[in-house]
Protein backbone atom coordinates (compact mmCIF):
# COMPACT_ATOMS: atom_id res chain seq x y z
CA UNK A 1 0.00 0.00 0.00
CA UNK A 2 1.20 3.51 -0.80
CA UNK A 3 2.09 6.30 1.61
CA UNK A 4 0.17 9.51 2.24
CA UNK A 5 2.07 12.73 2.92
CA UNK A 6 0.94 16.15 4.14
CA UNK A 7 2.66 18.96 2.26
CA UNK A 8 0.75 21.93 3.67
CA UNK A 9 -1.22 22.45 6.89
CA UNK A 10 -2.82 25.80 7.65
CA UNK A 11 -5.67 27.37 9.55
CA UNK A 12 -7.31 30.64 10.32
CA UNK A 13 -6.95 32.02 13.81
CA UNK A 14 -10.05 31.22 15.83
CA UNK A 15 -12.68 33.93 15.90
CA UNK A 16 -14.96 34.29 18.90
CA UNK A 17 -18.66 33.94 18.19
CA UNK A 18 -19.81 37.34 16.88
CA UNK A 19 -16.16 38.38 16.92
CA UNK A 20 -13.58 39.40 14.34
CA UNK A 21 -14.62 36.81 11.72
CA UNK A 22 -18.34 37.64 11.87
CA UNK A 23 -18.20 39.35 8.48
CA UNK A 24 -16.89 36.28 6.65
CA UNK A 25 -19.28 34.01 4.75
CA UNK A 26 -18.18 30.46 5.71
CA UNK A 27 -17.69 29.41 2.07
CA UNK A 28 -15.45 32.44 1.53
CA UNK A 29 -13.52 31.60 4.71
CA UNK A 30 -12.95 28.06 3.50
CA UNK A 31 -12.00 29.38 0.05
CA UNK A 32 -9.21 31.41 1.62
CA UNK A 33 -7.79 28.24 3.19
CA UNK A 34 -7.89 26.38 -0.14
CA UNK A 35 -6.07 29.22 -1.87
CA UNK A 36 -3.47 29.37 0.87
CA UNK A 37 -2.71 25.63 0.67
CA UNK A 38 -2.08 26.01 -3.05
CA UNK A 39 0.13 29.04 -2.45
CA UNK A 40 2.11 27.19 0.24
CA UNK A 41 2.95 24.35 -2.14
CA UNK A 42 3.17 26.23 -5.45
CA UNK A 43 1.29 23.41 -7.11
CA UNK A 44 -0.88 23.88 -10.19
CA UNK A 45 -4.39 23.89 -8.64
CA UNK A 46 -5.77 22.09 -11.69
CA UNK A 47 -3.93 18.99 -10.42
CA UNK A 48 -6.08 18.79 -7.27
CA UNK A 49 -8.36 15.79 -7.69
CA UNK A 50 -10.80 16.38 -4.86
CA UNK A 51 -11.61 18.56 -1.87
CA UNK A 52 -13.20 16.89 1.17
CA UNK A 53 -14.74 19.53 3.43
CA UNK A 54 -15.92 18.87 6.97
CA UNK A 55 -18.85 20.89 8.29
CA UNK A 56 -21.35 20.08 11.04
CA UNK A 57 -24.15 22.66 10.85
CA UNK A 58 -25.04 22.24 7.19
CA UNK A 59 -27.78 24.84 7.01
CA UNK A 60 -28.11 28.47 5.96
CA UNK A 61 -24.82 29.75 4.56
CA UNK A 62 -23.27 26.31 5.12
CA UNK A 63 -25.96 24.50 3.14
CA UNK A 64 -26.01 23.41 -0.51
CA UNK A 65 -22.58 21.74 -0.36
CA UNK A 66 -20.30 24.26 1.33
CA UNK A 67 -17.22 22.38 0.11
CA UNK A 68 -18.14 22.95 -3.52
CA UNK A 69 -19.19 26.52 -2.78
CA UNK A 70 -15.76 27.17 -1.26
CA UNK A 71 -14.17 26.25 -4.59
CA UNK A 72 -16.60 28.48 -6.48
CA UNK A 73 -15.80 31.33 -4.07
CA UNK A 74 -12.06 30.88 -4.58
CA UNK A 75 -9.65 31.58 -7.41
CA UNK A 76 -9.23 27.84 -7.99
CA UNK A 77 -10.56 26.30 -11.22
CA UNK A 78 -14.14 25.09 -11.08
CA UNK A 79 -12.97 21.76 -12.50
CA UNK A 80 -12.02 20.71 -8.96
CA UNK A 81 -14.73 18.54 -7.38
CA UNK A 82 -15.64 18.67 -3.70
CA UNK A 83 -17.77 16.88 -1.15
CA UNK A 84 -19.00 17.99 2.28
CA UNK A 85 -19.02 15.46 5.11
CA UNK A 86 -20.35 15.39 8.67
CA UNK A 87 -18.72 13.23 11.32
CA UNK A 88 -19.71 15.81 13.91
CA UNK A 89 -16.68 17.35 15.66
CA UNK A 90 -14.36 14.98 13.81
CA UNK A 91 -15.58 15.97 10.35
CA UNK A 92 -12.33 17.43 9.03
CA UNK A 93 -10.19 14.81 10.78
CA UNK A 94 -12.29 12.23 8.95
CA UNK A 95 -11.72 14.27 5.77
CA UNK A 96 -7.98 13.70 6.27
CA UNK A 97 -8.52 9.98 6.76
CA UNK A 98 -10.67 9.75 3.63
CA UNK A 99 -8.04 11.70 1.69
CA UNK A 100 -5.33 9.39 2.99
CA UNK A 101 -7.34 6.33 1.94
CA UNK A 102 -7.70 7.73 -1.57
CA UNK A 103 -4.00 8.48 -1.85
CA UNK A 104 -2.78 5.26 -0.22
CA UNK A 105 -5.02 3.17 -2.47
CA UNK A 106 -3.55 4.81 -5.56
CA UNK A 107 -6.90 6.07 -6.84
CA UNK A 108 -5.92 9.73 -6.36
CA UNK A 109 -2.65 11.61 -5.91
CA UNK A 110 -3.52 15.09 -4.64
CA UNK A 111 -6.47 15.72 -2.29
CA UNK A 112 -7.26 18.60 0.04
CA UNK A 113 -8.92 17.78 3.36
CA UNK A 114 -10.42 20.80 5.07
CA UNK A 115 -13.14 22.01 7.38
CA UNK A 116 -15.14 25.12 8.15
CA UNK A 117 -17.67 26.34 10.68
CA UNK A 118 -19.08 29.79 11.29
CA UNK A 119 -20.80 29.46 14.64
CA UNK A 120 -21.75 33.12 14.35
CA UNK A 121 -23.58 32.92 11.05
CA UNK A 122 -24.89 29.34 11.40
CA UNK A 123 -25.49 28.89 15.13
CA UNK A 124 -24.77 25.50 16.68
CA UNK A 125 -27.83 23.26 16.60
CA UNK A 126 -29.80 25.42 14.19
CA UNK A 127 -30.41 22.60 11.66
CA UNK A 128 -31.83 20.49 14.50
CA UNK A 129 -34.61 22.97 15.20
CA UNK A 130 -36.04 22.94 11.68
CA UNK A 131 -38.60 20.29 12.62
CA UNK A 132 -40.08 22.70 15.13
CA UNK A 133 -40.55 25.33 12.45
CA UNK A 134 -42.18 22.74 10.20
CA UNK A 135 -44.52 21.78 13.03
CA UNK A 136 -43.97 18.06 12.52
CA UNK A 137 -41.62 15.38 13.77
CA UNK A 138 -39.59 14.75 16.91
CA UNK A 139 -36.08 15.76 15.88
CA UNK A 140 -33.10 13.63 14.89
CA UNK A 141 -33.81 10.64 17.14
CA UNK A 142 -36.75 8.40 16.16
CA UNK A 143 -38.76 6.24 18.54
CA UNK A 144 -36.43 3.29 17.91
CA UNK A 145 -33.51 5.19 19.43
CA UNK A 146 -35.49 6.02 22.55
CA UNK A 147 -36.63 2.41 22.83
CA UNK A 148 -33.06 1.15 22.50
CA UNK A 149 -31.31 3.60 24.83
CA UNK A 150 -34.10 4.66 27.15
CA UNK A 151 -33.91 8.32 26.23
CA UNK A 152 -34.25 10.76 23.38
CA UNK A 153 -32.35 13.38 25.38
CA UNK A 154 -28.92 12.59 23.94
CA UNK A 155 -26.67 15.55 24.67
CA UNK A 156 -22.94 16.19 24.63
CA UNK A 157 -23.35 18.32 27.76
CA UNK A 158 -24.96 15.40 29.58
CA UNK A 159 -22.29 13.07 28.23
CA UNK A 160 -19.51 15.33 29.49
CA UNK A 161 -21.09 15.41 32.95
CA UNK A 162 -21.50 11.63 32.92
CA UNK A 163 -17.79 11.26 32.19
CA UNK A 164 -16.91 13.61 35.06
CA UNK A 165 -19.06 11.60 37.46
CA UNK A 166 -17.79 8.23 36.22
CA UNK A 167 -14.14 9.22 36.61
CA UNK A 168 -14.58 11.20 39.80
CA UNK A 169 -13.63 14.63 38.48
CA UNK A 170 -14.73 17.51 40.66
CA UNK A 171 -15.66 20.91 39.28
CA UNK A 172 -12.51 22.29 40.89
CA UNK A 173 -10.25 19.84 39.06
CA UNK A 174 -11.91 20.63 35.73
CA UNK A 175 -11.63 24.36 36.43
CA UNK A 176 -7.90 23.88 36.99
CA UNK A 177 -7.59 22.02 33.69
CA UNK A 178 -9.38 24.87 31.89
CA UNK A 179 -7.13 27.49 33.47
CA UNK A 180 -4.06 25.58 32.30
CA UNK A 181 -5.45 25.51 28.75
CA UNK A 182 -5.64 29.32 28.73
CA UNK A 183 -2.18 29.65 30.25
CA UNK A 184 -0.61 27.35 27.66
CA UNK A 185 -2.43 29.05 24.78
CA UNK A 186 -1.38 32.49 26.02
CA UNK A 187 2.25 31.42 26.38
CA UNK A 188 2.26 29.80 22.92
CA UNK A 189 0.76 32.90 21.32
CA UNK A 190 3.24 35.23 23.00
CA UNK A 191 6.08 32.98 21.83
CA UNK A 192 4.84 32.98 18.22
CA UNK A 193 4.24 29.23 18.28
CA UNK A 194 1.22 29.45 15.96
CA UNK A 195 2.77 31.80 13.41
CA UNK A 196 3.66 29.12 10.85
CA UNK A 197 0.16 27.66 10.76
CA UNK A 198 -2.09 30.75 10.84
CA UNK A 199 -3.39 32.51 7.72
CA UNK A 200 -3.67 36.26 8.43
CA UNK A 201 -7.07 37.65 7.48
CA UNK A 202 -8.87 40.97 7.60
CA UNK A 203 -11.48 40.92 10.33
CA UNK A 204 -13.72 43.43 12.04
CA UNK A 205 -13.16 45.05 15.40
CA UNK A 206 -15.94 45.73 17.90
CA UNK A 207 -17.01 48.88 16.07
CA UNK A 208 -16.99 47.25 12.63
CA UNK A 209 -13.72 48.73 11.41
CA UNK A 210 -11.18 46.54 9.56
CA UNK A 211 -8.60 44.88 11.79
CA UNK A 212 -5.91 42.25 11.25
CA UNK A 213 -7.03 38.82 12.47
CA UNK A 214 -3.93 36.69 13.01
CA UNK A 215 -4.24 35.54 16.63
CA UNK A 216 -6.78 33.30 18.32
CA UNK A 217 -9.43 35.58 19.75
CA UNK A 218 -10.78 33.52 22.63
CA UNK A 219 -7.72 33.24 24.87
CA UNK A 220 -8.24 34.69 28.34
CA UNK A 221 -4.82 36.13 29.10
CA UNK A 222 -6.02 37.34 32.49
CA UNK A 223 -7.76 34.11 33.55
CA UNK A 224 -7.49 33.26 37.24
CA UNK A 225 -8.80 30.42 39.40
CA UNK A 226 -11.45 32.80 40.69
CA UNK A 227 -12.64 33.95 37.25
CA UNK A 228 -12.84 30.37 35.97
CA UNK A 229 -14.72 29.23 39.07
CA UNK A 230 -17.28 32.01 38.73
CA UNK A 231 -18.51 31.03 35.25
CA UNK A 232 -22.11 29.85 35.05
CA UNK A 233 -22.92 26.11 34.95
CA UNK A 234 -24.30 24.44 31.84
CA UNK A 235 -25.71 21.29 33.45
CA UNK A 236 -28.13 20.52 36.26
CA UNK A 237 -25.47 19.08 38.54
CA UNK A 238 -23.26 22.16 38.09
CA UNK A 239 -20.18 20.13 37.15
CA UNK A 240 -19.80 21.47 33.61
CA UNK A 241 -19.56 25.20 33.01
CA UNK A 242 -18.94 27.43 30.00
CA UNK A 243 -15.36 27.81 31.28
CA UNK A 244 -14.68 24.05 31.14
CA UNK A 245 -16.33 23.62 27.72
CA UNK A 246 -14.84 24.44 24.33
CA UNK A 247 -15.50 27.93 23.04
CA UNK A 248 -17.89 28.56 20.17
CA UNK A 249 -15.68 29.63 17.31
CA UNK A 250 -15.57 30.74 13.69
CA UNK A 251 -12.77 29.26 11.63
CA UNK A 252 -11.51 27.15 8.76
CA UNK A 253 -8.48 24.94 8.24
CA UNK A 254 -7.05 22.40 5.85
CA UNK A 255 -4.20 20.12 4.81
CA UNK A 256 -3.02 18.95 1.41
CA UNK A 257 -2.53 15.18 1.21
CA UNK A 258 -0.44 13.71 -1.61
CA UNK A 259 0.99 10.41 -2.75
CA UNK A 260 4.69 9.61 -3.01
CA UNK A 261 4.29 9.76 -6.78
CA UNK A 262 2.94 13.33 -6.60
CA UNK A 263 5.60 14.26 -4.08
CA UNK A 264 8.36 13.34 -6.52
CA UNK A 265 6.66 14.49 -9.71
CA UNK A 266 6.00 18.02 -8.44
CA UNK A 267 8.98 18.54 -6.16
CA UNK A 268 6.82 18.90 -3.06
CA UNK A 269 8.34 19.01 0.41
CA UNK A 270 6.55 16.81 2.97
CA UNK A 271 5.77 18.15 6.42
CA UNK A 272 4.46 14.85 7.77
CA UNK A 273 3.49 11.32 6.86
CA UNK A 274 0.16 9.84 7.89
CA UNK A 275 1.39 6.83 9.83
CA UNK A 276 -1.88 5.20 10.94
CA UNK A 277 -5.50 5.99 11.70
CA UNK A 278 -8.75 4.49 12.87
CA UNK A 279 -12.35 5.35 13.66
CA UNK A 280 -14.42 3.56 16.30
CA UNK A 281 -17.86 3.90 17.84
CA UNK A 282 -19.53 3.04 21.13
CA UNK A 283 -22.11 4.25 23.63
CA UNK A 284 -24.02 7.22 22.14
CA UNK A 285 -25.34 8.45 25.50
CA UNK A 286 -22.10 8.98 27.44
CA UNK A 287 -20.88 9.66 23.92
CA UNK A 288 -17.61 11.56 24.42
CA UNK A 289 -15.68 8.74 26.13
CA UNK A 290 -14.97 6.84 22.90
CA UNK A 291 -11.47 8.38 22.33
CA UNK A 292 -10.24 6.20 25.20
CA UNK A 293 -11.01 2.95 23.39
CA UNK A 294 -10.10 4.42 20.01
CA UNK A 295 -6.62 5.26 21.28
CA UNK A 296 -6.09 1.63 22.33
CA UNK A 297 -7.26 0.46 18.90
CA UNK A 298 -5.04 2.97 17.08
CA UNK A 299 -1.92 1.99 19.00
CA UNK A 300 -2.55 -1.72 18.46
CA UNK A 301 -3.18 -1.20 14.77
CA UNK A 302 0.00 0.86 14.41
CA UNK A 303 2.05 -1.63 16.44
CA UNK A 304 3.16 1.20 18.73
CA UNK A 305 3.27 1.89 22.44
CA UNK A 306 2.05 5.09 24.05
CA UNK A 307 5.63 5.90 25.01
CA UNK A 308 6.62 6.18 21.35
CA UNK A 309 4.27 9.14 20.83
CA UNK A 310 5.94 12.50 21.45
CA UNK A 311 2.91 14.82 21.47
CA UNK A 312 -0.85 14.39 21.82
CA UNK A 313 -3.77 16.54 20.71
CA UNK A 314 -7.01 15.42 22.36
CA UNK A 315 -9.81 17.83 21.61
CA UNK A 316 -11.00 19.79 24.63
CA UNK A 317 -14.69 19.55 23.84
CA UNK A 318 -15.09 19.58 27.63
CA UNK A 319 -12.36 19.34 30.26
CA UNK A 320 -13.65 15.96 31.38
CA UNK A 321 -12.80 14.37 28.00
CA UNK A 322 -8.98 14.84 27.89
CA UNK A 323 -8.88 14.34 31.66
CA UNK A 324 -10.54 10.93 31.27
CA UNK A 325 -8.19 10.18 28.38
CA UNK A 326 -5.17 10.98 30.57
CA UNK A 327 -6.50 8.79 33.37
CA UNK A 328 -7.15 5.89 30.97
CA UNK A 329 -3.86 6.02 29.09
CA UNK A 330 -1.50 7.18 31.82
CA UNK A 331 0.05 9.56 29.30
CA UNK A 332 2.35 12.38 30.40
CA UNK A 333 0.14 15.50 30.79
CA UNK A 334 3.09 17.63 29.71
CA UNK A 335 2.79 16.07 26.25
CA UNK A 336 -0.92 16.76 25.91
CA UNK A 337 -2.26 19.91 24.20
CA UNK A 338 1.02 21.63 24.88
CA UNK A 339 -0.13 24.91 23.28
CA UNK A 340 -3.56 24.86 24.90
CA UNK A 341 -6.75 23.45 23.46
CA UNK A 342 -10.29 24.24 22.44
CA UNK A 343 -11.21 25.58 25.89
CA UNK A 344 -8.90 28.52 25.17
CA UNK A 345 -8.48 28.47 21.39
CA UNK A 346 -12.02 27.62 20.29
CA UNK A 347 -13.71 24.65 18.61
CA UNK A 348 -15.07 25.49 15.16
CA UNK A 349 -16.81 22.09 14.98
CA UNK A 350 -16.28 20.82 11.42
CA UNK A 351 -13.08 22.85 11.14
CA UNK A 352 -11.41 21.53 14.28
CA UNK A 353 -9.93 18.28 12.95
CA UNK A 354 -7.58 19.92 10.46
CA UNK A 355 -7.07 22.84 12.85
CA UNK A 356 -5.65 20.50 15.49
CA UNK A 357 -3.68 18.63 12.85
CA UNK A 358 -2.07 21.85 11.62
CA UNK A 359 -1.06 22.67 15.18
CA UNK A 360 0.22 19.16 15.84
CA UNK A 361 2.34 19.04 12.68
CA UNK A 362 3.93 22.46 13.17
CA UNK A 363 4.53 21.84 16.87
CA UNK A 364 6.22 18.49 16.26
CA UNK A 365 8.49 20.06 13.65
CA UNK A 366 9.31 23.09 15.80
CA UNK A 367 10.30 20.85 18.71
CA UNK A 368 12.20 18.32 16.61
CA UNK A 369 9.83 15.56 17.71
CA UNK A 370 8.75 12.63 15.55
CA UNK A 371 5.32 11.11 16.31
CA UNK A 372 2.07 12.83 17.16
CA UNK A 373 -1.38 11.45 17.95
CA UNK A 374 -4.68 13.27 17.50
CA UNK A 375 -7.90 12.01 19.10
CA UNK A 376 -11.35 13.50 18.68
CA UNK A 377 -14.61 12.78 20.50
CA UNK A 378 -17.71 13.08 18.32
CA UNK A 379 -21.47 13.19 18.59
CA UNK A 380 -23.13 9.78 18.53
CA UNK A 381 -20.31 8.08 20.44
CA UNK A 382 -17.72 8.05 17.62
CA UNK A 383 -13.99 8.84 17.77
CA UNK A 384 -11.24 9.35 15.22
CA UNK A 385 -7.57 8.82 16.04
CA UNK A 386 -4.75 9.72 13.66
CA UNK A 387 -1.03 9.08 14.19
CA UNK A 388 1.38 11.33 12.26
CA UNK A 389 5.12 11.22 11.70
CA UNK A 390 6.70 14.65 11.32
CA UNK A 391 9.31 14.89 8.58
Amino acid sequence: MGEAYIVAARRTAGGRRKGRLRGWHPAALAARVLEDLVAQTGIDPALIEDVIMGCVSQGGEQSTQVGRNAILASSLPDSIPAVTIDRQCGSSQQAVQFAAQAVMSGTQDIVIAAGVESMTRVPMGSPVTLYKEAGIGTGPYPDAVEARYGTRNISQFIGAEMIAEKHGFSKERMDAFALESHRRAAAATRAGAFRAEIIPLQGLDETGDPVLHDTDEGIRYDATPESIAAVRPLTEKNLITAATASQMCDGASGVMVVSERALKAHGLVPLARIHSFCVTAGDPVIMLEEPLRATDVALERAGMSLGEIDLFEVNEAFASVPMAWLKHTGADPDKLNVNGGAIALGHPLGGTGTKLMSTLIHTLRARGERYGMQAMCEGGGIANVTILEAL
